[in-house]
């Protein structure tokens, strides 16, 4: 029998019940925590015997992990990023990379970056806080700014960053600026945003929302030079990865009062604990990675997963999902269809 680890995701199921009970008909499914900072051959010990993996954004599949686990089949991404997934060697180990289509998570994470920016424009939890402690007399103390008419600077305008560049100009009528080497001009503007070049944007916004892959060209792509050229009092908003942003920069940032405010769903290292530098400012909101964490965005992308791991059992290709198509060419350890 196929067995299905899901590993440090809670998330699965929980909105499509359904899926997971018709994946179980199938396979062995558990549930496994494991921590974060395991890869390797520890963790290739650990996973042994499953011959599918849903992995969340940690622990790491590195080479060492592919080299010493050989019943992995499928690495199924619950989400869209796959930084933490050793492409090149799972290509050449075999083992087929899937994650969920960026339309499975593109209004539930877009509707999050614009939530967080409100909640820190408007200061919606430190009000929240007030009220709490029956401070509601010192209310005159809240002054926020509109967001219409403010710039927005959106870095990367893929599947998500068009969404939230679209509500912001055309819900808000703010000015969008967008910084994004991969797109055309024209294609900027159909959804109201107009393309520059990354200094521009730094400097000319008054609202900064990331929404870039990680990559080694991106890690850390805001740090102490971009955060010097920006605005003063710049209100910085970070749903994609928390290493896009070098923390202590940031940290720094907030000292000097150059950065106002901050939302972040993704934070370097994460998780974090409640020790964490960032926690102690009350311009700072954090959520924990919950981005895709609406019941129509968990829903989709169960079914990606499910349906990668289905295709997988009847020897298929899940062609729509994979991320490392060479592995198709080079031979898979799965048993697929010559038709593939």
């Amino acid at each position: 029998m196929y067995r299905v680890a899901i590993v440090n995701s809670r998330s699965f199921g929980v909105s499509a019940p359904d899926l997971l009970e018709e994946l179980k008909k199938y396979a062995q499914v558990d549930f496994i925590d494991v921590d974060k900072k395991l890869r390797g051959r520890e963790l290739a010990e650990r996973l042994k015997g499953y011959h599918f993996i849903v992995a969340s954004v940690t622990p790491t599949y590195d080479r060492e992990f592919f080299k010493n686990n050989k019943d992995v089949l499928l690495i199924a991404r619950h989400g869209i990023g796959v930084d933490n997934v050793d492409l090149d060697a799972a290509t050449e180990e075999g083992v087929i990379v899937t994650r969920v289509p960026g339309y499975k998570e593109r209004d539930a994470v877009a509707e999050l970056a614009v939530a967080l920016c409100l909640a820190v424009v408007r200061k919606v939890c430190y009000s929240h806080s007030l009220v709490k402690q029956g401070r509601w007399s010192e209310r005159g103390k809240v002054v926020g700014f509109n967001i219409r008419g403010k710039t927005i600077g959106v870095i990367g305008i893929g599947n998500i960053g068009s969404r939230v560049a679209e509500i912001f100009a055309k819900g808000f009528s703010a000015r969008v600026l967008a910084f994004d080497p991969y797109v055309k001009p024209g294609d900027a503007e159909k959804i109201g945003a107009q393309l520059v070049d990354f200094e521009t944007l730094l400097r000319e916004s008054d609202i900064i929302t990331l929404h870039a892959p990680l990559t080694p060209q991106t890690y850390h792509i805001i740090g102490d030079r971009e955060f010097s050229l920006m605005k003063q009092g710049v209100v910085i908003i970070n749903t994609a990865r928390g290493e896009l942003i070098d923390t202590q920069a940031l940290i720094r940032a907030l000292e000097s009062g150059k950065v106002a405010g901050v939302g972040l769903d993704v934070v370097e290292d994460e998780p974090i604990d409640a020790t964490h530098p960032l926690l102690k400012y009350e311009n700072v909101v954090i959520t924990p990675h919950i981005g895709a964490n609406t019941r129509e965005g968990l829903r989709g992308m169960d079914e990606a997963n499910v349906d990668a791991i289905m295709k997988v059992i009847r020897g298929e290709a899940p062609i729509e999902y994979v991320v490392n198509p060479e592995v198709l060419k080079r031979g898979t350890r799965a048993s697929l269809k010559p038709s593939t």
